[in-house]
């Protein structure tokens, strides 16, 4: 992640929405204790912790590989489905068996 790009997300004071998702009440519970675990102050917390840590990873990825990012981008302009496009990139990076 570039470092301006890291010094934003590090900023307290910065613009945030709410999200709200439906989560099973059991999954709600293991949060809560897995959170207590490892020191949080509650599971929201937690979610937060998890979406972040998933978000840099993915656009770590994605930022490694701009050529894909492309590809994709150019296959949507040619009207190639989503589905499609997931399934191929699933393939290529060996997610599946090849079709």
């Amino acid at each position: 992640m570039k470092i301006d790009k890291l010094k934003q997300r590090l900023q307290k004071d910065r613009p945030a929405s709410s999200l709200t998702i439906n989560v099973p009440d059991d999954v709600v519970d293991d949060l809560t204790k897995v959170a207590l675990h490892l020191g949080f102050r509650d599971y929201t917390t937690l979610v937060r912790a998890y979406i972040g840590q998933g978000l840099r990873t993915d656009l770590a990825r994605i930022e490694a590989t701009p050529e894909i990012v492309n590809l994709v981008s150019s296959l949507r302009r040619q009207g190639i489905s989503e589905e499609i496009i997931a399934t191929a990139i699933a393939e290529a990076r060996g997610l599946m068996e090849a079709v």
